[in-house]
């Protein structure tokens, strides 16, 4: 059993190199970053809730979407780097509301 885990680790690291990191950087540091698939369910969860949470806010009027950053980044798994992850996600075209106003965010931030 365990060397057919070892197989298994040793393919999956050889597919990491050939996925076009341009076109599917999410799925990319997935894998790099060795996110577990519950890992990745919890984080499809909270980004389907926070964009629930994002539209029922624009509805209410909202300008301030900041909650939402501090939500993500505090449930995110610790393999997982917001800012890249973030980026990941925009690149990759998941979230595309969501991801817009974290961006918006984190570049009134750096000012």
């Amino acid at each position: 059993m365990k060397n057919e885990a070892e197989t298994v680790a040793f393919h999956l690291h050889l597919l990491s190199k050939i996925i076009d990191k341009e076109a599917h950087p999410f799925i990319k540091l997935i894998i790099e970053q060795g996110v577990t698939e519950d890992e990745y369910n919890h984080l499809i969860r909270l980004l389907d809730l926070l964009e629930d949470q994002l539209k029922k806010q624009k509805e209410a009027g909202l300008l301030d979407f900041s909650s939402l950053l501090i939500h993500f980044a505090g449930m995110l798994t610790e393999k997982l780097a917001p800012h890249q992850t973030i980026y990941a996600l925009k690149k990759e075209g998941y979230y595309p509301s969501l991801m817009n106003e974290f961006l918006k965010i984190m570049e009134n931030l750096g000012d």
